[in-house]
C-alpha cells in the first residue's frame, strides 16, 4: 500500500483479508495502567497520513509506550464490506480492513498490541456484548476511524436518547482511569459535546441555518442536540477545516446553537487534549498544518434579508502551540518568529475563499500587508455570492516557523455579496 494513502472516509487495508479478532484477556497491567493527570484525547482533522509519527507516535506513547501500549480500534462509521464494491480488493474501504489497516500502523509504531473491536451496521449487537466489553478493558487506548459520525451514534449509543451501550460506557469508564482515546475524521468529530454536526455544505449552510436532525441531503447544515459521545466540551468541532473551507459553516452552526467556541482540525493534524476531566487539562497541537480557533463571545449577526455576521476573533495554532482553554489564551511555541508584515497591501484573490485553504491564504495576506487595513473575499457560489471580511483586532499577532503561520485576534466577518 502506499504511503501517504488519504481517504474521506477511511482507508483501505494493506490487502482484502478476514481479520481475526482476539479477545482473550491481557496481562493486568495493561488493564490497570493510567495517568495520573487523568486521560487523553487526539482528535485528528482526517486524512491521516500513514507516516504521521507526531500523531502516531503521540497515541502510542500516551497509551503506555512502545512495547506496552494496547490500542483497541473502532471502525464503526465506515461502509460494511457488503456496501463497499472493492470489499475483496487491495482498494478496499470497509469497516473490516480499516480495522486490519489501522492495526498494522500502530504496531509498526510500537505498540504491543493492535485490534480491531468488532461492532459497525453489520453487527451493532456486539457493542452490548461481554465478550467485547472485556476486550475494551484490556486497552490501554482506543482509536476511531473516519466516514461518517451518524454510524457511530447508531451503532454505539441506544435509543433517542442516545444512552450508552455497554462498550461505549467501557471506553467511558477507560479514558476516565487514563487511557487515550483518539479519532480522525469522523472519528474526531464523534468526541464532540453538545450540538455536533451531522453534514451540511459551506453555502447552502451559511444561507439556511442549522437544522437538528441527520439528513441524507448534504445541503443541509445538520447538527444532533445531545452531540456525540461527549469527550471533548471545550466548544463545537468539525473537521477537514481548513482544506473544506469549514470555517463559516462552522460559525454559523455556533451562532444559531448559541455555542461561543469552535476548535476546527486541519487535515493531518491533531489536537491532543491531556487530563480530560480534570481541572489540569492541557490542549497543544501536533502534525502538519493547524488547529484553528474561533471565538464568538463578542460577535454579533447583522440584520437584513441574508444572514451575516461580525467579530469573529480567530486564533490559528500549528505544531508545538498549545491552548488554555480556561482562559481561551493560545500560548504559541518558543522560537516561533513574530510576523510584522511589508508596508504594502497587494491582495489576490482566490477562487473560493471558502475552499482549499482559501480564508487562511487571505488571512496570511493580511499578515503579510501591514498597508491594509482589511483585506476581503468572495466565494465561488452565488446565491448568494459572499464576501469575507478580515481585520486585525485588538491583539493581534502572527509568528512563523518555516512555512506554518500561526496567528491570534484576526476578527472574521461574513456578510452578503
Amino acid at each position: 500500500m502506499p504511503l501517504n494513502r488519504l481517504l474521506t472516509l477511511g482507508v483501505a487495508a494493506v490487502t482484502a483479508v478476514t481479520l481475526s479478532v482476539p479477545l482473550a484477556a491481557a496481562p493486568a497491567s495493561a488493564g490497570s495502567f493510567h495517568h495520573r493527570s487523568g486521560g487523553s484525547l487526539v482528535l485528528v482533522g482526517g486524512a491521516l497520513a500513514d507516516d504521521n509519527a507526531a500523531v502516531y507516535g503521540r497515541i502510542v506513547q500516551l497509551a503506555g509506550g512502545p512495547g506496552r501500549a494496547r490500542i483497541g480500534i473502532s471502525t464503526a462509521a465506515a461502509p460494511v464490506p457488503a456496501e463497499d464494491p472493492d470489499a475483496d480488493t487491495p482498494d478496499c474501504n470497509n469497516s473490516v480492513c480499516n480495522g486490519e489497516y489501522y492495526a498494522d500502523i500502530f504496531e509498526r509504531f510500537g505498540a504491543a498490541d493492535a485490534q480491531w473491536i468488532p461492532i459497525d451496521l453489520d453487527r451493532p449487537e456486539k457493542a452490548d456484548d461481554p465478550a467485547v466489553v472485556r476486550q475494551i478493558a484490556s486497552m490501554t487506548g482506543f482509536f476511531f476511524g473516519g466516514g461518517d459520525q451518524y454510524r457511530y451514534v447508531t451503532t454505539m449509543t441506544r435509543g433517542e436518547a442516545q444512552r450508552d451501550s455497554a462498550a461505549l460506557a467501557a471506553v467511558r469508564r477507560k479514558l476516565r482511569q487514563g487511557a487515550v482515546v483518539a479519532g480522525t475524521s469522523a472519528g474526531a468529530q464523534i468526541m464532540a459535546g453538545r450540538d455536533m454536526i451531522t453534514g451540511g455544505s459551506v453555502d447552502p449552510g451559511l444561507r439556511d441555518g442549522a437544522k437538528p436532525g441527520y439528513f441524507e441531503d448534504a445541503s443541509i447544515l445538520g447538527y444532533l442536540p445531545k452531540g456525540g459521545f461527549g469527550f471533548f466540551t471545550d466548544g463545537l468541532l468539525d473537521t477537514h477545516f481548513s482544506r473544506r473551507g469549514r470555517e463559516a459553516r462552522s460559525i454559523r452552526l455556533a451562532s444559531d446553537t448559541g455555542n461561543n467556541r469552535v476548535f476546527g482540525l486541519d487535515e493531518n493534524t491533531a489536537l491532543e487534549v491531556t487530563g480530560v476531566g480534570s481541572r489540569h487539562r492541557k490542549l497543544r497541537v501536533l502534525g502538519q498544518r493547524a488547529v484553528t480557533v474561533l471565538d464568538l463571545r463578542r460577535a454579533r449577526t447583522t440584520g437584513g434579508p441574508v444572514w451575516g455576521i461580525e467579530g469573529v476573533r480567530w486564533t490559528r495554532l500549528t505544531a508545538g502551540d498549545r491552548y488554555r482553554s480556561d482562559r481561551w489564551q493560545p500560548v504559541f511555541a518558543p522560537g516561533k518568529q513574530r510576523v510584522t508584515g511589508a508596508d504594502t497591501c497587494a491582495v489576490t484573490p482566490s477562487e473560493d475563499v471558502f475552499w482549499n485553504y482559501g480564508l487562511v491564504n487571505l488571512a496570511e495576506a493580511l499578515i503579510d500587508n501591514a498597508g491594509c487595513a482589511s483585506v476581503s473575499d468572495v466565494s465561488w457560489e452565488n446565491d448568494p455570492q459572499w464576501e469575507a471580511t478580515l481585520t486585525r483586532g485588538r491583539g493581534f499577532a502572527a509568528y512563523r516557523s518555516g512555512e506554518a503561520t500561526s496567528f491570534t485576534n484576526v476578527l472574521i466577518g461574513i456578510r452578503a455579496a
